[in-house]
């Protein structure tokens, strides 16, 4: 890397700049940040705010403690490499700029106070009690294109395509080099290659002959309903297979012959042609399906299902790391950083985080509604409509939103009005992160009752009832009708204003 590619960089989800004089604590922050996130580079010897470079090369006693400082002041400690970018400092000398790289870790981080940040945006974000816990289950998750693939030999790799992509990035060694030393692609155990799930997912020459369900399916229905049985209403059913950017490239080339245009008269009174869904919008849908699908799930495809009135895309695996329907939009955690970090090269992945909030902008720009997400079961649907008119009708059992009770909207209340409503009691300190731990871990719209709260709380069935009651005491949940007993959801923002 160039010290003018250093200072062209905007800081963002994987990058950021500190000056040679920063303090090690503060300088810890950014490091257990981005390996808890998705990894990233700081470039020390750089102002952040005016880019002046200072650089490193005349305060060595400052930079040895910096360097430090993934031993001393991160636990555990953070892994790290070093590179060094020559440079002309601000007083017109020889110096250089250090570059720490910094990798996505499967473990959970802590500063030297124990204090745990995750990198959002251009920021460290400190997490809470229940979002630490939240973020260590989804390490355990998150790693699997790391486990190596039974039976996968070097020779069920595309070197070819490697090398194409070697040049792509800008590696200077050769294809075995690239594999064998970056990312954990390949890993040599006591003389014997272990092939990673991510490279025969990438670089896999047949990737379906280990993952046979690793495929996307697009499916077009006649109608806005799917039926079964003899009024099976399936127009078009397509398989799309190979490595990923080839499921990527081809499902996205096949949905756009599915797409129809609409003409109106604009206001200018001349006629305009558009799409019934914007083409980023569509691409993005598959693209982050692909992306953070939980691929330990080997059961089904991902799905793209078209109706007349709207596109599903269904994923195996719930909204990755700390990401909910109701922060989607600002908040990124990658599933499997490997595969969003190669569909980066190509122009797919945008820069983290920032093709959800481009999607609900197109989306408004185009006159539709917002996308919807929820999770049925281990699926995750993403929902987009045609039009403003259509209102979401999901059929599932876990979720509350139905033909029935047209009132139960798409969104639970915000986080600002729960904690507006249990100021308002005198709970102690456990019940209120208890109850903020429910609301987390509760879907928008997700029937759930005493036993769903004693399982996120791993509490005794007793205390689970107890919270369910302070929760209609606050009054945050509504009763719901026809699904059992003692079930209930989160009302939305309307309805407390009501």
């Amino acid at each position: 890397m160039t010290i003018e590619e250093v200072l062209a960089f905007d800081e963002m989800q994987i990058f950021d700049r500190k000056s040679i004089h920063i303090e090690p604590k503060s300088l810890a922050i950014t490091i257990v940040a981005f390996a808890n996130a998705d990894g990233g580079t700081v470039a020390l010897g750089i102002s952040d705010k005016s880019r002046r470079i200072e650089g490193t090369d005349y305060n060595i006693r400052q930079l040895n403690e910096l360097l430090t400082v993934p031993y001393d002041f991160c636990e555990p400690t953070v892994q790290v490499a070093i590179e060094k970018v020559p440079c002309t400092d601000e007083k017109g000398r020889d110096n250089h700029v250090v570059l720490m790289h910094i990798e996505p870790s499967s473990h959970v981080h802590a500063n030297q106070a124990d204090e745990v940040y995750l990198r959002v945006g251009d920021k460290s974000k400190k997490l809470g009690f229940n979002e630490r816990l939240q973020l260590i289950y989804d390490k355990g998750e998150r790693f699997f294109e790391d486990k190596p693939v039974p039976e996968a030999e070097m020779d069920d790799l595309d070197i070819d395509f490697v090398e194409e992509y070697i040049r792509k990035i800008g590696y200077r060694k050769n294809a075995i080099s690239f594999l064998t030393e970056n990312k954990g692609f390949v890993k040599i155990k006591q003389g014997k290659e272990q092939i990673s799930t991510a490279a025969i997912l990438l670089f896999g020459k047949r990737p379906q002959n280990f993952f046979p369900r690793a495929r996307i399916r697009f499916i077009r229905y006649d109608g806005t309903e799917e039926r079964f049985g003899a009024e099976m209403n399936v127009v078009k059913d397509v398989i799309f297979e190979g490595n990923i950017l080839k499921m990527v490239m081809d499902s996205i080339a096949y949905i756009d012959t599915q797409i129809k245009e609409k003409t109106y008269l604009g206001k200018d009174g001349l006629f305009v042609t558009e799409d019934e869904y914007p083409k980023f919008v569509r691409q993005e849908i598959i693209v982050n399906a692909v992306t953070h699908r939980a691929y330990s799930i080997s059961g089904t495809d991902i799905h793209i299902k078209m109706f007349d009135n709207r596109i599903v895309v269904e994923s195996p695996g719930k909204l990755p790391g700390l990401v909910r329907a109701d922060n989607i939009r600002n908040t990124h955690f990658s599933r499997n950083p490997k595969i969003a970090e190669f569909l980066k090269a190509y122009n797919y992945v945008k820069e983290y985080g920032e093709g959800v909030d481009r999607m609900y902008r197109e989306m408004a720009e185009a006159g539709l509604q917002e996308p919807q997400y929820y999770t049925n079961a281990f699926l995750l649907h993403t929902v987009i409509y045609n039009s403003r008119k259509e209102k979401p009708a999901f059929n599932s059992e876990n979720m509350a939103i139905d033909a029935e009770n047209p009132a139960i909207q798409d969104k639970k209340l915000s986080i600002e009005i729960l904690k507006s409503a249990i100021k308002k009691q005198s709970y102690n300190e456990p019940t209120v992160k208890n109850i903020i731990a429910i609301y987390d871990a509760i879907e928008a719209d997700q029937i759930f009752g005493a036993p769903e709260v004693k399982n996120i709380l791993r509490c005794s069935i007793s205390a689970s009832k107890e919270i369910m009651k302070k929760l209609r005491d606050i009054e945050v949940v509504r009763s719901v009708k026809g699904k059992g007993k003692g079930k209930y959801r989160f009302v939305n923002s309307e309805e407390m204003e009501r």
